[in-house]
């Protein structure tokens, strides 16, 4: 039960975050601008796209659609031979190559078209997608009706529908959360140690239980608030979908936010001054920025870093807030992540406790 000592507490706590307008603007504005810069990036004129296409049909249906993708003005077409168009897809002069093979014809059943791709490099082919099956669709009505005539066989591509700024939301969260509990916390408790506020609150009948309490309590409604401004800016305003059920979403970051805390305390107990916590709170979180897929999917990483990768606190996190976010997922369906929180939120909390000692921090 939360005692109205506790209560008070959180208050003053909060009161003295808010006074502090530069850790706002950089843990509350930075986020935002980076959206935007993100959003508008992403929402920009779409440039056509480069599709090579390997014709081995020759025939009259082939040259036809053909033509009809020439015609389109989302499709730069360029035809060629398949060592060519292979080539430049490697080098990224093209973005898909379309293989026409022999039997592509009207008087054949139905066939698979391959479809070349860098799956490193296309992120929008939810979007051309659509477009490919609107042209093969209006070629098998002219030729066939209604029936079946053609359909795609993507080779080593993960369909995606969101946009860059439709991922990088949840890992920009994750990382938003984990800078403010750590500094929250850890960074506070120097603070408050240089000032002398530990050693005052040391000789008061507070104990460290209530003082422990009321700076998480402080926190967690500072990131809840934190991030429901980032959620309703990215909705709103730069169009960005949420798939899965807030409340999950929200479970993932109280977790997240209690399990950076710990950490923040542990920073705080051992750092004595100012320039050490920045240190060592420097060696945290760093590496989780480049290794915890934020900017950039894990599996893309070189493979011997990537079960280094998937240990890091953050990385749990900000991929189940991904797989809710992005994909709709329960929290039955990310449950991998959910462990990974789990063991985490167990040896950051005994740690906490472990070497948060009041005498100690307060001198």
């Amino acid at each position: 039960m939360i005692s109205k000592l506790q209560l008070h507490l959180t208050r003053v706590f909060m009161l003295i975050f808010l006074r502090d307008r530069q850790s706002i603007f950089f843990s509350l504005f930075f986020p935002i601008i980076f959206m935007t810069v993100f959003g508008f990036i992403n929402n920009g004129r779409q440039e056509p796209i480069n599709l090579g296409i390997v014709d081995a049909s020759s025939s009259e249906t082939a040259i036809e659609f053909i033509q009809q993708l020439i015609d389109n003005p989302v499709f730069n077409v360029t035809i060629g031979q398949e060592a060519r168009l292979r080539s430049e897809l490697v080098e990224g002069a093209q973005t898909l190559v379309l293989i026409l093979p022999e039997t592509f014809d009207v008087s054949g059943d139905g066939m698979e078209l391959p479809l070349l791709v860098d799956a490193a490099q296309v992120q929008q082919l939810g979007l051309i997608m659509p477009v490919l099956q609107q042209t093969l669709i209006a070629i098998e009505r002219d030729f066939r009706g209604n029936e079946p005539l053609f359909s795609l066989a993507i080779e080593d591509v993960q369909a995606r529908s969101q946009r860059y700024i439709d991922f990088l939301l949840p890992g920009l969260m994750a990382l938003t959360l984990m800078q403010l509990s750590i500094a929250g916390s850890g960074f506070n408790i120097v603070e408050y140690r240089r000032k002398g506020i530990l050693k005052r609150l040391f000789v008061t009948p507070i104990k460290p239980r209530d003082f422990i309490t009321a700076i998480v309590l402080a926190r967690m409604a500072i990131v809840l608030i934190q991030l429901c401004v980032l959620i309703a800016f990215a909705v709103f305003l730069l169009d960005v979908r949420i798939l899965g059920n807030f409340f999950a979403y929200f479970f993932l970051v109280i977790l997240g936010t209690f399990i950076f805390l710990c950490l923040g305390f542990c920073l705080g107990s051992i750092a004595k001054t100012q320039q050490a916590v920045m240190a060592v709170g420097n060696l945290v979180i760093f590496p989780q920025i480049f290794l915890s897929g934020i900017f950039y999917p894990i599996d893309s990483m070189p493979a011997f870093m990537q079960p280094i990768a998937k240990l890091l606190p953050l990385s749990s996190v900000s991929t189940g807030m991904r797989e809710i976010a992005n994909n709709g997922a329960s929290l039955l369906e990310v449950m991998p992540s959910l462990l990974g929180i789990g063991i985490w939120f167990v040896i950051a909390f005994v740690l906490a406790t472990r070497l948060f000692v009041w005498k100690e921090v307060a001198n």
